[in-house]
């Protein structure tokens, strides 16, 4: 017997579907629903155990915890070997952007602007080992250039200790 349903509604139905999948291989929860509704969102109704219920839904959801200090600029990032930067014509894009980095690879988020002084554009820094960054930054570049929100990016090796200070 279920003790518990989950929902999420997504506004568009690409990011429902991901959800969806998450939703499903996170825990043990069984698909009640997965489907567009109108006008063009997306629902994903499951049912199970109250605590699988609540991971997968907070699976669904969670940024990856370094986004918050990158946003605050409180990271301690310490020897930097790779210098990574993403940036997007959009905000709501940066962030989609540091959470699929984040996720990708072994790397640390530092900085995350946000629309703040650059005409709506925003970027992020990140570090890490050379391939670690390189991987990252590769992988959230596609992410968000599939909605053609990327601008540019780049992947500094041993970036200058006075260059990196003067970032931080």
């Amino acid at each position: 017997m279920k003790k518990a349903i989950g929902m999420v509604e997504y506004k568009t139905v690409s990011t429902g579907v991901k959800a969806a999948d998450i939703i499903v291989k996170t825990a043990d929860v069984e698909l009640l629903q997965a489907q567009t509704v109108c006008p063009g969102k997306f629902i994903v109704m499951y049912a199970g155990d109250l605590s699988a219920v609540r991971a997968a839904t907070d699976a669904a959801q969670r940024p990856h915890e370094s986004i918050f200090r990158a946003l605050t600029c409180t990271s301690d990032i310490g020897d930097v070997k790779a210098l990574g930067v993403l940036e997007t014509f959009t905000a709501a894009a940066i962030i989609v952007a540091a959470d699929h980095a984040a996720k990708t690879a072994d790397v640390e988020l530092f900085e995350i602007r946000v629309a703040r002084g650059m005409c709506g554009k925003s970027y992020l820094f990140l570090t890490g080992t050379v391939a670690a960054v390189t991987e990252a930054i590769a992988s959230a570049a596609a992410k968000v250039g599939e909605d053609g929100v990327l601008l540019d990016t780049a992947v500094i090796p041993n970036p200058s200790r006075d260059f990196v200070k003067t970032l931080i």
